[in-house]
Order: structure tokens, then sequence, then C-alpha cells
């Protein structure tokens, strides 16, 4: 599971002025999310954050992913080095990049299928802590899509 493109232009902003973000800006970013991600290391390459270490499962492994990359500055996270200590059944992530006009249910009717447009709240919870209402996504947020049960 390797590198995971984002929206370079687009997402939060960590500190001030137009440079790359910080390893330790983006870790603390990481952290302020509560997901269990004290065992993760990052480091930046120029506006790629590689991120390191272990977490807990598949979700946070996923979340660990967008929570970097939705963030202003960075292009790229690679996660080749990051593990997951609970493997149920590693897959590789399920993501979506919002265009304009897109809302959750249009992006559920689009990854589960006409008539899964109620399936919005799965993509919602799954998002959550970085999304903090489902009207507030931005074109080039990247979100993950869970698979349905």
């Amino acid at each position: 599971m390797g590198i995971f493109d984002f929206v370079k232009d687009v997402g939060k902003k960590l500190g001030i002025g137009d440079d790359e973000p910080e390893a330790e800006a983006l870790k603390k970013e990481l952290d302020s999310h509560d997901l269990g991600t004290d065992k993760v290391e990052i480091v930046v390459e120029g506006d790629k954050a590689v991120l390191k270490g272990q977490v807990a499962d598949q979700s946070v492994f996923e979340k660990a992913i967008i929570a970097v990359g939705n963030t202003l500055g960075v292009s790229k996270v690679e996660a080749a080095e990051l593990s997951v200590a609970e493997v149920a059944t590693a897959a590789d992530p399920v993501l979506h990049t919002v265009k304009k006009g897109d809302n959750l249910w249009k992006i559920a009717e689009a990854q589960y299928g006409k008539g899964k447009g109620p399936k919005y709240t799965a993509i919602f919870e799954a998002n959550k802590p970085m999304l903090s209402h489902p009207d507030k996504i931005y074109p080039g947020q990247v979100l993950r899509i869970p698979p349905l049960d």
C-alpha cells in the first residue's frame, strides 16, 4: 500500500506562510484527531509526507493517510512503512477525491450503486473526526470509502 495522491493546493492550512508543512506540524495535526497514531512518525520530503510506524487497524491506517493528505501543501502520502497491527483482511483503501458539485449522497451512489444514496452516512462516519458535518466537504478533499457490510 504505497503512495496516495492528494491535491497540494487544498486542505487544512497548518502554520503561517506558503511553505511546505513541517513534519512536526503534520504529526500534531494527525494526533489532534485522536485516532491512536502515537506510534506513527512522519517524515516530510518536499511535498510528500512519509508515514512510518504502526496503527491498530485498517480504519486507522486509512484515516491517518487522509488526515495528513488533506493538509495544504501535501501532494502525496507514502505509507509503505506504516503497518497495521490487526489485519483482518488487508485491502487497498478505496479513496474518492471530491469534485465540484459533489455531495456525500452523490458519492455514495457513485461508489455503491444507484439507490444507495442513503449510505452516505457510512462515508461520513468513516471520515470522522476529520469531517465535522456531512455538508462540509470541498473540491480536492480526499475521503475514504468504507465497504458496505
